[in-house]
């Protein structure tokens, strides 16, 4: 889906098309990021190692106090990056009841219909309970959500990334998580993968970690694996792939 990996000029110049396989993972990705929304919300990953660790015992078979986390109904959802797995994170939230601001780099007209209220980044990041990250990764968004813009957020903020790793300046993120500054934090992404042993967000417990499984149903890779192959039997037989990012190699503007 993605070709941020890939040298895209470098194919261009030596005519080697580059195929991916757009739109197949919208709603799939959409899911899994407004399970780990639910996932941080209610501490479950926390609650779980704690679980398997022997901790729940007679003496602590009911605390009023123990893992309280916080409801998703009611409160505000601030979407960065309102493509088409954005709008699709919005409509889970509307099914919650949830206030949604978006923000994107371009104006979406469509985002109205779904009750979504645009508005400048600094205004999502200052008034949203849950901030769930949906941008491309690009010049431009790298370090998006550095230092200053998670000192904007609420102290008791959940930040979900399900974009790309480097959206995030992560040695700023660790420090927010550590110092108490922004409430907690849920990454399918990072910005080297996969995640080192020795990564300081692997100490850290109010954060949820996910290996990439962001496309990672039996369907969508399915799917995925269907139109690579289309792409690839195209590009053998000397045709212009199926769904290119680099058409000019063909001839097409």
């Amino acid at each position: 889906m993605g070709v941020d990996h890939i040298d895209l000029a470098a194919a261009a110049a030596r005519g080697i098309p580059v195929g991916h396989t757009p739109g197949v993972l919208t709603e799939t990705t959409a899911d899994l990021a407004f399970a780990l929304l639910l996932a941080g919300a209610r501490r479950l990953g926390e609650a779980e190692r704690w679980l398997r660790d022997g901790r729940w015992t007679e003496a602590l078979r009911w605390e009023p106090d123990s893992f309280l986390g916080r409801d998703l109904h009611g409160a505000t959802l601030g979407i960065v990056g309102l493509g088409a797995i954005g709008l699709a994170v919005a409509r889970r939230a509307a099914g919650f009841g949830m206030r949604i601001l978006g923000w994107s780099r371009r104006s979406k007209p469509e985002a109205g219909a779904q009750g979504i209220q645009q508005v400048d980044l600094d205004l999502l990041l200052r008034e949203s309970d849950f901030v769930s990250l949906h941008v491309a990764l690009a010049p431009e968004t790298r370090h998006l959500i550095d230092a200053a813009a998670l000192a904007a957020m609420k102290p008791t903020v959940l930040l979900v990334n399900t974009a790309r790793g480097e959206v995030v300046d992560e040695a700023a993120l660790v420090e927010a998580l550590r110092s108490g500054a922004i409430g907690g934090a849920a990454l399918d992404v990072y910005a080297a993968e996969p995640l080192a042993p020795s990564s300081p967000l692997l100490e850290l417990d109010n954060v949820t970690l996910l290996p990439h499984l962001g496309s990672a149903s039996v369907a969508t890779r399915t799917r995925m694996a269907d139109l690579a192959v289309e792409n690839l039997l195209a590009g053998l037989a000397g045709r212009p792939l199926v769904h290119s990012v680099n058409l000019q190699v063909h001839g097409h503007s």
